[in-house]
């Protein structure tokens, strides 16, 4: 069990304690129940030091969680609230706490009819009927598309990373002939532009698999399952996308942008290494560091003939390759509107 869940288990063993009328406890009481609560919970035998309890006690009473607990020592040895209608349970909120939690509430609202998020659907009543939430449209609006597919997959995917379990699934790619059965250890799920993908370990080396492109999904109880303890702002921090390459050093990509988008770039940076190396009237040079994949390669296009790409040569090269292979295409077909 989690130390934050043990934490809040003996918080709430205290406020009972602490309000009860009819009982005088002293702090070697405290542990006790504390111990008894947490074995209750864990299934096994969990003592609890009187150092934790002490400051458990002081937590309680400081402002730290917002507790203000009015906790005392009467005849010396006893604790108790000194207002007997205190609870931890029972804290006040102000308006400015109430506008920002229905705030929050009007963004958790745009998520309940995602699949991962209709568990949230009660949750999310409640707090409604627990801060008197306003019936106001959302002023703020997620990109989101319920649509998808593939999003029917994110439960089970989602359940057997957290339960550690291999899973079978049938997967085609969009170059594929026909669909194969890929046996993986499922270890994190990234959107990125409004896809989303499995990353996981397939015969000992790391893949991600569009959600889009699974017909079918199975556990399998027979595998091992392997845990990669990936960390997803570890994994991921020198890409931009999904598509990571083991062993691949990230490169400097020093690309040129017109000054009429380099504000863009400039407030919304294509990756988190990015840094400005010149500057002038009719443009800006950037810099970032990442490994070069096919996500970066689109996002580079994106831009069009507001960005210039100067190296690494081999990117620019093949930039340069896209684009006259584009102005060809568009040639081609005023060709054939002439024709």
């Amino acid at each position: 069990m989690s130390s934050n869940k043990n934490a809040l288990i003996r918080y709430k063993t205290l406020d009972k304690c602490l309000k009860n009328k009819y009982r005088k406890y002293t702090l070697e009481d405290l542990i006790d129940e504390c111990s008894e609560a947490l074995f209750e919970f864990e299934g096994k035998e969990s003592y609890v030091s009187k150092r934790t309890v002490q400051l458990d006690l002081q937590n309680m009473r400081s402002e730290k969680f917002g507790y203000e607990a009015p906790i005392e020592v009467y005849e010396r040895k006893y604790y108790r609230y000194s207002d007997p209608e205190y609870s931890i349970h029972n804290i006040s909120v102000n308006e400015s706490d109430l506008k920002a939690m229905n705030n929050a509430v009007q963004i958790l609202k745009q998520f309940k009819d995602f699949s991962m998020f209709k568990e949230m659907n009660g949750v999310i009543q409640k707090l409604e009927d627990s801060i008197h939430a306003t019936s106001q449209k959302s002023i703020i609006h997620l990109d989101k598309n319920e649509q998808l597919k593939g999003l029917e997959h994110i439960d089970i995917l989602y359940e057997s990373i957290a339960g550690k379990k291999v899973l079978n699934i049938l997967y085609k790619s969009f170059t594929a002939r026909e669909s194969n059965i890929f046996t993986v250890h499922p270890q994190l799920l990234k959107e990125f532009n409004n896809r989303w993908f499995l990353i996981c370990l397939y015969k000992q080396k790391m893949y991600n698999l569009a959600l889009d492109r699974m017909e079918n999904i199975e556990v399998n109880e027979s595998h091992q399952y392997i845990d990669k303890d990936l960390d997803g702002d570890e994994y991921f921090k020198d890409i931009v996308g999904v598509t990571v390459s083991e062993g691949i050093v990230p490169k400097n990509v020093i690309f040129w942008v017109d000054s009429g988008n380099a504000p863009y770039v400039k407030t919304k940076p294509l990756h988190k290494s990015q840094e400005i190396i010149s500057e002038d009237p009719n443009g800006t040079v950037f810099k970032i560091c990442v490994q070069i994949n096919f996500e970066l390669e689109r996002l580079l296009l994106g831009f069009g003939d507001s960005l210039i790409v100067h190296k690494p040569r081999k990117l620019r090269l093949k930039m340069e390759e896209k684009f006259n292979a584009g102005s060809k295409n568009y040639q081609d077909l005023m060709v054939s509107d002439d024709a």
